[in-house]
């Protein structure tokens, strides 16, 4: 059985003194759990990547929100940090391909790819982002779109133990809208076989695929009863520790 994974992608939020509080007080509540039958994840900005993993976090997993895709671990990258950079700070997983990513740094298939490829090389759990544009849903081309990206995206290298695929719809990201139960549980099923065509049934059966897009309190027992659905990468709500656990303990 997958076990249901609740990511929160801080995304470029939250000064030194904020960021630590929000940390700690998500460290407390999976402290105080115990032993839980999901995972948690937090994703903080670079800036308090290494600050965080410092922190005392039992039962609380960290991730980046990014890995450079620079071929090499070091060198003349000025700006980039790299997987084993993300690695030694601490963390656990790396998001790669947010459609954030993907649309204002023009981020293509193939750079997501060498991203999660790196990310994996270095010992983190890459999660890939996938989804469609309001646009592209509305011409009839969600699947068709998603499909690509995955193709695209998704390394040889992938499998359940390395790898989380969280598909975003693009027009529901921040926005309020969410799309019905039934688009969720079309695409997420549409994945599955994708991944199954890719990779072959043990991995894909294996891999958990996220769902994301204005997950909050008020509908996420919904959206992650939904068959394929095993888990969320949440934006906004995950910058406010009420409504973060509040997610994750609808799972418990």
């Amino acid at each position: 059985m997958r076990q249901k994974l609740i990511a929160g992608n801080w995304k470029m939020n939250c000064l030194k003194a904020d960021g630590l509080a929000l940390a700690k007080a998500v460290a407390e509540k999976t402290a105080t759990a115990g032993d839980m039958p999901i995972e948690v994840l937090i994703c903080p900005p670079m800036s308090l990547l290494g600050l965080v993993c410092d922190l005392p976090h039992a039962g609380l997993k960290i991730g980046s929100e990014d890995v450079a895709e620079a071929p090499k671990s070091f060198g003349a990258f000025t700006g980039d940090v790299s997987a084993e950079m993300v690695k030694d700070l601490g963390a656990d997983y790396a998001i790669v391909g947010h459609s954030e990513r993907r649309t204002l740094h023009g981020e293509t298939d193939a750079v997501v790819k060498t991203k999660a490829e790196n990310a994996i090389k270095a010992g983190l759990r890459a999660i890939i982002c996938i989804g469609e544009t309001e646009a592209e849903r509305d011409e009839g081309r969600a699947l068709d779109v998603v499909a690509t990206q995955i193709k695209g995206s998704v390394p040889a290298i992938a499998t359940a133990e390395n790898c989380v695929i969280a598909y975003e719809p693009v027009w529901a990201i921040g926005t309020g809208k969410t799309p019905t139960v039934a688009d969720v549980a079309e695409v997420h099923a549409a994945i599955r076989q994708e991944l199954t065509d890719l990779l072959g049934a043990d991995i894909a059966n294996g891999m958990r695929v996220l769902y994301g897009g204005s997950v909050k309190p008020s509908n996420a027992k919904e959206l992650l009863a939904v068959d394929n659905v095993d888990g969320a990468l949440i934006g906004g709500a995950s910058l406010k520790v009420e409504d973060f656990w509040a997610i994750a303990e609808s799972q418990l």
